[in-house]
């Protein structure tokens, strides 16, 4: 079978060198990313402080026009911010918490820093939060997310797709049922963006956040905060800045909320992760999402396969309609296996209670797949994990 994705294999230098599976993570870094970062270097050398009005300040609306057509949305409908975490905050801070509308609903196997903010700074502003557990560890059940919404809901705060075991959430049925019942949805998309499609027109999600960081090959520091325009200028973010501020540049000691998007924004914007961020989105739309999806589909049923040969446990869902772009697996010693494999060249993470993950993406050869399973066989039958048994360092 002919891949043509793999035609894109030499946008990514580092391909040549390792066995690149780790995209979930931190996809790999675009061959024009340093012309990028020299623009910056050279606009600010030039132009100095004058380079805020050649495009600096406006940077977060026109980089996020650049994300929204990986999420169906418009123009001036996403903005820039640092960090995921962040956003959600932004989101949090808008509402307010006052009985019967105080509840948000969560799940058990939201992505932790996302939790953190819920559970110290919503709480504090008077929310109430709801779990919705898990029976796996792998999956949560879409009907019992619906089940806990009800009339105290004031927003339903979900993953798109879990972290650890990349189980792709219902979030059209979700978001349909919040708003029969008056709730807002926030979504975090950042395990979903870059390697599945994903429509806020028909989920109708009220906030989507997510990043360039993992499948969308930006680098670090540039995430995105989706608002809809129902919402949009009705909502007053006390996680807020002079940037999104009507007049910013008349340094009002009085806050009067821009119009749009630029509301949601706070204060001066990391402006070199956002030259970082524009090569990897194009390059995924140039491949063609649907392609992607399809590629990824397949090869996570391959690795499901590896796995299953070996009687290595999968902690994965089995349905392709309902797996993301990666497959955790569950070898003997995961953590210290992983570490070899990283020893190899050979680049996944390792997760507790998930296990190895794999993340092949649109770059990656079936070869490379075929490769990493058999050289987990080569390590734990020549017993190299133990080299590394004891040296737990930080889990990246």
């Amino acid at each position: 079978m002919i891949d043509s994705l793999l035609k894109f294999r030499g946008e990514f230098p580092i391909l040549s060198s390792t066995t690149y599976l780790v995209s979930n993570s931190l996809g790999a870094m675009p061959r024009a990313v340093p012309e990028r970062l020299a623009e910056y270097v050279d606009e600010w050398a030039e132009l100095g402080v004058r380079a805020w009005a050649r495009g600096w300040w406006e940077m977060p609306v026109t980089v996020g026009d650049e994300i929204a057509t990986l999420l169906g949305a418009g123009s001036g409908e996403v903005a820039m911010v640092a960090n995921v975490t962040s956003a959600q905050a932004a989101v949090i801070s808008a509402l307010d918490y006052t009985p019967p509308r105080d509840t948000i609903v969560m799940t058990a196997l939201d992505f932790p820093s996302v939790r953190y903010v819920y559970d110290r700074l919503a709480t504090r502003l008077g929310a109430r939060i709801k779990v919705v557990e898990s029976d796996d560890g792998i999956a949560v059940d879409a009907q019992r997310v619906i089940d806990a919404i009800d009339e105290r809901t004031r927003l339903v705060s979900i993953s798109h797709v879990l972290f650890r075991s990349a189980y792709v959430m219902d979030v059209d049925a979700i978001c349909r049922a919040a708003r029969e019942r008056g709730a807002l949805v926030s979504l975090d998309a950042f395990h979903a963006v870059g390697v599945m499609p994903v429509d806020v027109r028909r989920s109708g999600a009220d906030f989507v956040t997510g990043g360039v960081l993992k499948w969308l090959c930006g680098g670090p520091g540039a995430c995105f905060l989706y608002v809809a325009p129902s919402v949009r200028n009705g909502l007053e973010p006390a996680l807020t800045g002079w940037q999104a501020h009507a007049r910013p540049f008349a340094f009002e000691p009085e806050m009067e909320y821009a119009e749009g998007v630029f509301r949601w924004l706070n204060g001066t914007p990391v402006i070199p992760a956002l030259y970082a961020a524009i090569e990897g989105p194009r390059i995924v739309k140039r491949a063609g999402i649907a392609a992607i999806r399809a590629k990824s589909a397949r090869q996570t049923a391959r690795l499901i396969q590896l796995a299953d040969d070996r009687g290595f446990r999968v902690h994965a869902s089995r349905d392709p309609e309902r797996r993301g772009g990666t497959v955790a697996i569950r070898v003997p010693h995961a953590y210290e296996v992983s570490k070899a494999l990283l020893a190899r060249d050979i680049l996944v993470d390792y997760r507790p209670d998930a296990g190895i993950r794999i993340a092949p993406h649109f770059y990656t050869s079936d070869d490379e797949l075929e490769l990493a399973v058999a050289a987990m066989d080569e390590i734990l039958e020549r017993e190299e994990w133990k080299k590394f048994a004891g040296e737990r360092t930080v889990v990246t």
